[in-house]
């Protein structure tokens, strides 16, 4: 692991993968949100799904927040900045209340997954800000999860059973391995498909893990799965790399995959053997970051012309541009959604995108049918109001 205009970044066949350090995460003072929640208004204009209210999750005092994952329950994770964006750390949102998890001796951390009994996987720190742990907290106290023998580790999701999947240095940090958590902290060495490297990145309530490795000399990255003790290579679109970044208890992966001639990448569906390329908004990338029990599945696509990123539903057969829900006045202020990072069994999403002057904001979207507003005291506000709410910074998971 390497320093790179201060952030830790992570060598991907094909891609980087840029985990955040302090440094990173200390912004700029921008206008102050004060911890309100906004909801935004929305419209029913696209066809397969129902209209949202949207929620922004409140800090913990700072400028930053970012939310990466939910329960089945509302819950959400992620990761907040403390007053004066000094430093982060991993947050529960219950209610819309924000939980300050805190660290395990260094100056910042983050949350990636919470199950359904409220555990969070992450990473923080460590005392000296010397390197980052992976971590999992159980009843607000956080336990700091060994290695494979190697100086760093992270985790990315957590299952109902506390099983947790992940990535860690082997001894000397000569190489990182997907890595399986037990429920009583046992690590794994998950192995790879040949290659040097192995990433994981989802988990399934039967144990089954899903991310990537690197093939015999290191020639490729594909998306694979670990089943059994068993490692299977999903494949690609008829690229020459691929990724998964999510996994339901139906054993269906999603990601993203480079089609032949890696000229586009597209979202991704393994299933049965089979690999689906789940198309694009008309622009030449998508990528798939979460799929649910029911088979729905969220990411980002380009648009037509590859003019920006937008946050993306697959769902029931639709390619739909979650923008469409904005309020129209939100978006020709210039408001919209990037990324959608995770969806629960009850439609409910997580996206980040940015405001009318280009700050990071990040909500919270439940289906109107089923809306409980979870912010006690949100104000609606119009969008000139808006305008002046405070943004947050993205943290990809396989994007780039």
């Amino acid at each position: 692991m390497v320093l790179k205009n201060d952030e830790a970044v992570v060598a991907w066949a094909g891609a980087e993968q840029r985990m955040p350090t302090s440094a990173a995460r200390r912004w700029a003072k921008r206008l102050q949100r004060g911890g309100v929640a906004l909801l935004l208004g929305s419209v029913a204009s696209t066809a397969g799904a129902a209209a949202y209210t949207f929620t922004q999750l409140p800090s913990l005092g700072g400028t930053y927040v970012y939310a990466s994952g939910l329960n089945n329950a509302g819950q959400v994770v992620g990761e907040a900045a403390l007053p004066g964006d000094v430093d982060t750390r991993a947050v529960v949102w219950n209610g819309g209340t924000p939980t300050n998890l805190g660290t395990i001796g260094g100056s910042y951390s983050w949350g990636s997954a919470i199950n359904s009994v409220g555990q969070v996987a992450g990473g923080s720190a460590t005392a000296g800000d010397v390197t980052e742990s992976a971590v999992r907290w159980s009843g607000g106290v956080g336990t700091e999860l060994p290695t494979l023998g190697g100086s760093y580790a992270w985790t990315m999701r957590i299952n109902d059973a506390g099983q947790i999947a992940g990535t860690s240095s082997i001894a000397g940090d000569a190489a990182e391995r997907a890595t399986l958590w037990s429920a009583s902290g046992v690590a794994t060495d998950l192995g790879t498909l040949g290659g040097t490297n192995s990433w994981g990145i989802a988990i399934n309530k039967l144990g089954q893990v899903a991310g990537s490795a690197l093939t015999v000399g290191d020639a490729a990255e594909h998306a694979a799965l670990w089943s059994g003790g068993t490692v299977t290579n999903l494949g690609t679109l008829g690229g020459s790399y691929s990724w998964a970044n999510a996994l339901n208890s139906a054993g269906n992966a999603v990601g993203s995959s480079a089609i032949a001639g890696d000229s586009e990448r597209h979202a991704t569906l393994w299933s049965s053997g089979t690999v689906t390329d789940l198309g694009t908004l008309g622009g030449s990338y998508s990528t798939a970051f979460w799929i649910n029990e029911l088979g729905q599945v969220t990411g980002a696509s380009y648009t037509l012309g590859d003019a920006e990123e937008h946050a993306t539903l697959w769902s029931g057969g639709s390619v739909i541009d979650l923008n469409d829900y904005l309020d129209p006045a939100l978006s020709n202020d210039g408001w919209y959604l990037a990324q959608a990072l995770a969806i629960n069994d009850n439609g409910w999403i997580i996206a980040n995108g940015y405001d009318g002057l280009g700050n990071d904001v990040s909500f919270l979207l439940v289906p109107q049918a089923t809306a409980s507003v979870p912010e006690p005291g949100a104000l609606a506000l119009t969008s000139v109001a808006l305008a002046a709410a405070l943004g947050i910074r993205r943290r990809q998971i396989r994007a780039a």
